[in-house]
């Protein structure tokens, strides 16, 4: 895609480096993000956002991805002009947009944990709830399949078949106090998705926190049976800590939260716009008829 009808990047700007455009990925799935749309009128200070060529065909440029689009003038404009900056809300752009497509995906996987962390709490509350009417029925299959292979019957069975058998076994309390823990790490799974998702700071401090803690029985555990899914399990979760903890700036890391705003100002704010496509005076030139592809 061209930056737009022969517009060029401010003077003396870096050409920028290869790499994802995430704006064009965000705009594929949410449309462009243009102002100035339902204006009667385009001055020569909103060249920035809209520009109109001696024919009187405006074109738009798009907040997000650049991109300059060709349109009529509205047939009912429902307002004289562009409204002020103070009016317009910027869209991300940048890194700060590259970082809310990874907080998403650490919310869905975060959500993923929730739906089965709620299912797991659910048939530990039901089982406890109905262990005694179970016990029998269990036993007779449990007997029924070791005659059926000419085992030894009763209970003792080993890997499943014994978490089973100790679960029966377990007293009742025991078994509340393990759906109630795994309920509560349910919501908090689900509290870090929602948060992450919104882009929150603590969201991501209580993720950091969580997946933190997280990391000691998963190393633990490793060290007795090794498997491709703990492994998996352990290399996701420490490359969630590691990007938070570096990407994010958390607890006052290259910079903090202080340095989080100025990249979101740089990569996101009004300069931001005018270092790729200068307003007046910019020295970029009018308009021209050429379609952006």
């Amino acid at each position: 895609m061209s930056d737009g009808p022969g517009l060029t990047a401010a003077p003396g700007a870096r050409p920028e480096r290869r790499r994802i455009r995430y704006e064009l990925a965000d705009c594929a799935l949410h449309g462009h993000r243009l102002v100035g749309t339902d204006a009667a009128a385009v001055r020569p200070a909103d060249a920035l956002l809209v520009r109109e060529d001696a024919e009187g065909l405006r074109w738009h440029r798009c907040l997000r991805c650049d991109a300059w689009l060709p349109l009529p003038p509205p047939d009912r404009p429902s307002r004289g002009a562009l409204p002020a900056r103070e009016a317009i809300e910027l869209p991300l752009r940048g890194r700060p947009l590259r970082d809310r497509y990874v907080l998403r995906l650490i919310a869905v996987d975060r959500m993923l944990h929730c739906v089965v962390l709620a299912v797991l709490a659910v048939a530990v509350f039901v089982f406890a709830h109905e262990r005694e009417r179970l016990r029998g029925p269990f036993y007779h299959v449990v007997d029924a399949l070791q005659n059926g292979v000419g085992g030894p019957t009763g209970a003792h069975g080993r890997g499943l078949l014994g978490e089973a058998e100790r679960a029966f076994a377990a007293h009742g309390r025991t078994l509340w106090v393990i759906g109630a823990v795994v309920a509560a790490y349910a919501v908090l799974e689900g509290v870090e998705a929602v948060g992450l998702w919104r882009a929150r700071r603590w969201a991501e401090y209580l993720t950091f926190v969580a997946t933190s803690v997280l990391l000691v029985p998963e190393i633990y555990e490793l060290t007795g049976h090794v498997s491709a899914l703990k492994i998996l399990t352990l290399v996701i979760n420490t490359a969630v800590v590691v990007y938070l903890l570096v990407a994010k700036r958390l607890f006052g890391l290259r910079g903090g939260g202080r340095a989080e705003a100025a990249v979101r100002a740089h990569d996101s704010g009004w300069e931001a716009l005018e270092r790729v496509h200068p307003g007046p005076g910019g020295g970029a030139p009018a308009p021209d008829r050429t379609v952006t592809s």
